[in-house]
């Protein structure tokens, strides 16, 4: 799987490099930003740019994620999401958690570091 991460500032990015985030691959995505909180890292923007299509497993994978951010005192926010994966964030209610943002400049921003 594509992932990269990053960092400006006090924000870590995960970069997601794959048109559809689903199950088969997941592991991949989750362990880089499992690896980030076990680290210490506490500010964590997941950047889903290219990202037209996510499964419920995506959904469960990133609830869970914000759960271990939130846990250790963090925040877990997305930037760059489309239309359609926008909907089953709605959908499902996660955007009643995780902060969505329009695009990565203005969610660095938001994180206030």
């Amino acid at each position: 799987m594509n992932v990269k991460t990053d960092k400006t500032g006090g924000v870590s990015i995960v970069r997601v490099g794959e048109t559809r985030l689903m199950y088969p691959i997941l592991s991949d995505f989750s362990t880089a930003v499992s690896g980030l909180i076990a680290a210490g890292e506490k500010e964590i923007l997941i950047d889903l740019t290219p990202v037209t299509y996510v499964d419920s497993a995506t959904i469960g994978c990133l609830m869970d994620l914000y759960r271990q951010v939130h846990n250790a005192g963090g925040h877990l926010k997305l930037s760059g999401v489309q239309k359609r994966v926008e909907t089953m964030l709605t959908m499902t209610g996660a955007q009643n958690f995780i902060e969505i943002h329009a695009d990565e400049p203005a969610a660095v921003k938001s994180f206030g570091v």
